[in-house]
């Protein structure tokens, strides 16, 4: 794919996956519209909010990037005001679309998600009523009540009192953020890698959840607090070296290795590459233009198989296609959603090197390729 026509690739991608979603929110029709498929438990108390905070994850710092002009300009602008009403649809206990942010435990991950959309995308903030903020803060503070287990968990509790900072609440919990951050602290496995909880576990949690709450977490509060602020570099070093080996992980063909759980997030897998090219984390052996080709191969190689979507353009479990045994019974169709967590870097400008550069082969691609390499290592600490 040529390198003019892979941004907008990237933004019909994006619109086709959380098409669906943001205009029913924002209809107050999402409880009404999606169906939810699922494997043995119920989710169907979950699902709309999982859908909603995953996809907002995903999409937030698009939104955040105001555009000069243009047919991709207007297109943002649609998304901010349907991101907004849906917002207010979900949090407003008058709506039919009023989400469960505090019935079981599940609430409290994608509350933690839909937090993590409003720092990535202030504006959205910017864009409430002082009565509509409260709002959110309500809905939001009733997810307390879930107590997280010693896992990536203790992060959802550390973003939605980022979002609770972020939103105005005075009584945000600066004791649950830094506990978890420090809790990371001593799960590090070394060379850019978190145990989820006291043991290492091989699969995506890295980048699905650890590491690009760790950096933006860090990134928000360190210059309100001086613990935080000596933690930041260490963390970003480390969210570099991940991103690099993520970027590693990508075949020639754009295909990568199916480990772990909660595979069925597909491309969501490399969250934190895209996050590393958004917030400019990227180490000099994994170029910008590289990442984005590399992307934007796995990118293709998902979207051409068939059955990824039903009938009505809503997602269906799988890798490549429909693949219903991939999904634990945990997965839903709104957990789907968190495949947005790939489209990141549509928050960098068109201008950026990461848009701007030439196509270029990701590491897997030039060794195929038989370029000669410089060899890999790992970092310190």
């Amino acid at each position: 794919m040529k390198q003019a026509e892979q941004r907008k690739y990237w933004v019909e991608t994006m619109t086709r996956i959380a098409g669906p979603v943001m205009e029913a929110v924002s209809q107050g029709k999402l409880k009404e519209r999606m169906p939810v498929e699922q494997r043995d438990d119920d989710r169907r108390p979950f699902a709309h909010l999982e859908a909603f905070g995953r996809t907002m994850c995903g999409i937030a710092p698009w939104i955040q990037q105001e555009l000069p002009g243009g047919e991709e300009e207007e297109l943002r602008r649609r998304y901010e005001a349907m991101a907004v009403q849906g917002l207010l649809a979900a949090t407003d206990p008058d709506s039919p679309d009023f989400m469960n942010f505090n019935q079981q435990a599940q609430p409290l991950v994608d509350t933690a998600f839909l937090s993590h959309a409003l720092i990535r995308a202030p504006r959205l903030i910017g864009a409430l009523t002082e009565q509509q903020k409260q709002q959110v803060i309500r809905a939001f503070r009733s997810s307390r009540c879930i107590v997280p287990g010693p896992s990536n968990w203790i992060l959802f509790s550390a973003m939605v009192e980022t979002a609770l900072c972020a939103l105005g609440a005075e009584d945000y919990d600066m004791l649950r953020v830094k506990s978890a951050l420090r809790q990371f602290m001593q799960w590090y496995k070394g060379d850019g890698v978190y145990g989820d909880g006291a043991d290492f576990h091989a699969d995506y949690y890295n980048s699905f959840v650890i590491a690009p709450m760790l950096t933006d977490i860090s990134g928000y509060f360190a210059d309100r607090d001086e613990e935080i602020a000596a933690m930041c570099p260490v963390i970003l070093k480390r969210a570099s070296r991940y991103a690099a080996l993520l970027e590693r992980m990508i075949s020639p063909e754009g295909y990568y290795p199916i480990v772990g759980r909660s595979i069925a997030y597909r491309f969501g897998a490399f969250q934190m590459l895209s996050q590393a090219a958004l917030q400019h984390l990227l180490p000099e052996e994994a170029a910008p233009a590289q990442v984005r080709c590399g992307l934007t191969a796995v990118m293709q190689k998902i979207m051409e198989a068939p059955g990824m979507f039903d009938a009505e353009g809503w997602l269906r479990p799988g890798v490549y296609g429909y693949q219903p045994g991939l999904g634990e019974s945990y997965i839903c169709t709104g957990s789907l959603y968190l495949c947005c967590a790939v489209f990141l870097a549509l928050g960098l400008s068109p201008e950026d090197p990461f848009w701007a550069g030439e196509n270029a082969s990701w590491t897997a691609k030039k060794v195929a390729d038989g370029e000669n390499l410089e060899c890999d290592h790992s970092i310190a600490g």
